[in-house]
């Protein structure tokens, strides 16, 4: 994802602007937390006005949905507060009617916002991709131990999302008051968060308030982290996700690069040797073994693109 790095971005600070796309209802209005500038593939605060409703349709582009505020109909189904929503490209979701106002993050995942009126699924549609739950009370809350090496004490999660060949997470997260860790990490993926309530702070970027928002791409260190009176905040990643942890602060995204190279180079040195090597067949070779279609995922295509032009270029 071609995103710039965004951290860190207050929207409460900025007015919504109206929504005006062909084939989406009026009296919609967003704000543009992050954007992929190549494929359209964004990130959204929109805001839906009383009597808002929209007719049943599908997008190109898997969508996400979490309501932060008010209440929206989905079909039959009423999404309160903590809703969320996983919208396969392809599926036709029922119409929407919002008969109070409503706020929700809205995430675009493959490309532009776009809407087709169907009250049918596209014939490729993966149906059985669609999820929707309520985030605050379908599911306990667990110890972000998912990740190893973990987080320190005090930080719990709750999966919404997760995508079985790239590994990509969406999920709500809290830190408990007085939440701290020392350290300072990165990651292999982009990863995505947006302050629901509560102020957390971090030793490069300062104080992230409610209303807070990051895109923070691959090698970005961040740390160490502070909450004095706790947060609740709703985050993504692109992919795995994996904690590099470390004690330098001045170290930058190349450094942390090759760090990473070097732990895979130590503790899989035939997997390193394959991926260095100019003949293997990742990941422009033959179709993945397990996954037939793996090539096809349009997200998958982006991805792979984006890291072959990388390889060309550093020859």
């Amino acid at each position: 994802m071609a995103r710039p790095h965004i951290e860190p971005f207050v929207e409460l600070n900025d007015d919504y602007k109206n929504f005006s796309l062909p084939g989406f209802a009026a009296h919609s209005h967003y704000k543009v937390l992050s954007l992929d500038v190549d494929t359209g593939a964004c990130t959204l605060k929109m805001r839906f006005d009383a009597g808002y409703s929209r007719k049943p349709g599908m997008s190109y582009a898997d969508v996400e949905i979490f309501v932060l505020t008010g209440t929206m109909k989905v079909g039959e189904q009423i999404c309160g507060e903590g809703h969320y929503l996983f919208v396969p490209a392809g599926y036709a979701l029922g119409a929407i009617d919002v008969p109070e106002g409503c706020e929700a993050l809205v995430m675009y995942n493959d490309s532009e916002p776009s809407f087709v009126e169907s009250d049918t699924h596209h014939a490729l549609c993966l149906k059985e991709g669609f999820v929707s739950t309520n985030a605050y009370e379908d599911a306990p809350w667990a110890v972000a131990n998912l990740v190893t090496p973990s987080v320190a004490s005090g930080c719990m999660i709750k999966v919404l999302h997760y995508d079985v060949l790239s590994e990509a997470l969406s999920f709500i997260y809290c830190m408990t008051p007085q939440f701290a860790q020392d350290n300072i990490s990165y990651h292999d993926c982009c990863e995505e968060s947006y302050h629901i309530w509560g102020t957390s702070w971090m030793m490069q970027f300062g104080d992230l308030p409610t209303g807070g928002y990051f895109w923070r791409p691959p090698y970005i260190d961040h740390g160490a982290f502070r909450s004095k009176f706790g947060t609740i905040a709703f985050g993504r990643t692109d992919s795995k996700l994996h904690n590099y942890f470390h004690f330098n602060p001045w170290s930058n995204p190349d450094e942390n690069r090759l760090r990473a190279a070097a732990q895979v180079y130590r503790q899989r040195p035939e997997l390193y040797q394959w991926i260095a090597s100019d003949g293997h067949n990742h990941p422009h070779g033959p179709p993945d073994f397990e996954h037939k279609h793996y090539h096809d995922n349009p997200q998958i295509q982006g991805f792979h693109a984006q890291h072959h032009h990388g390889h060309d270029h550093d020859h």
